[in-house]
């Protein structure tokens, strides 16, 4: 599909006349909703874009930042047809372009997987060193390379919030986001992409606040318990969570049971209740 800077691949799982419209995390790509599209009940399509600078919209142009996709997300969802009755959604970073493009468009439900949430930065903190020790070996991959696909394949397998989790789609996954000669793999996630993002998140936490106050639509929140490698708190810890309960007392909070923030969506029991949320009746 054209945008602005060039083609944002995007995939359609199903053939349902309902939609939800959902945005992946800040190095992942489409795949990463596989699980929760297979446990999308009949009548139901997920519509997920590779996001510019990641998967096959990598080569898509800056500048860079989550207003940036969230209009992008304006655009998918024009060329899908989506409408009042279709369903948004985002995990991770895609959470937060959720909460951006909701508080402009008109939906049945907005769904939040373990993202969304202003972080708080400590003052005078540098965001990319913030953002390279929150996301570790994810944000570490982008700078390396790799002798063979299934060494970049093997790097995943020792991640400590995948290794465990590791299945078939994980790998699908991982063996799509590679790129690159045999002897030289890497990443198609952009670095420069991804850093840019990540900055715009840790430092614009004003407007992604506004943005939550502003979606109109019942608008609900999924939480992992363990967090992005696995440590027992979670990427939207219980204070954080409780503060934003009380700011936006309409903000519908569940916690996940044992998953953390990768096998949220890609583990079968914790995609199935994700699906579940997603297409339940409107209140």
């Amino acid at each position: 599909m054209a945008v602005p800077g060039g083609r944002l691949r995007i995939a359609l799982f199903g053939e349902g006349p309902r939609l939800v419209i959902a945005a992946h995390g800040i190095t992942g790509s489409h795949v990463s909703w596989g699980a929760v599209a297979d446990a999308l009940p009949p009548g139901w399509t997920l519509v997920a874009p590779d996001l510019r600078g990641r998967g096959h919209s990598a080569g898509v142009s800056g500048p860079y930042g989550l207003d940036r996709h969230a209009e992008d997300l304006d655009l998918v969802a024009r060329h899908v047809g989506a409408d009042e009755t279709s369903v948004l959604t985002g995990h991770s970073m895609g959470a937060y372009v959720a909460a951006l493009h909701g508080a402009a468009r008109r939906y049945a439900r907005v769904v939040l997987i373990d993202g969304g949430l202003p972080l708080p930065m400590p003052p005078g903190a540098d965001p990319d060193e913030v953002l390279t020790l929150t996301l570790g070996p994810a944000i570490q991959r982008l700078s390396m390379t790799y002798p063979s696909v299934d060494a970049y394949v093997d790097f995943f397998r020792a991640h400590p919030a995948l290794g465990e989790g590791w299945s078939p789609l994980v790998e699908e996954y991982v063996r799509y986001d590679a790129t690159g000669a045999e002897s030289a793999v890497r990443s198609r996630a952009r670095e420069d992409a991804v850093r840019q993002d990540g900055r715009w998140l840790l430092t614009e936490t004003e407007a992604i606040a506004a943005a939550l106050k502003a979606v109109e639509a019942p608008l609900s929140l999924l939480r992992a318990p363990r967090g992005l490698l696995n440590q027992p708190v979670g990427m939207l810890p219980d204070d954080l969570a409780a503060e934003w309960a009380t700011r936006l007392p309409s903000l519908r909070q569940e916690v996940v049971d044992d998953c953390n923030h990768y096998t949220i969506v890609f583990d079968p029991r914790c995609a199935r209740l994700v699906a579940s949320r997603l297409t339940e009746p409107s209140p």
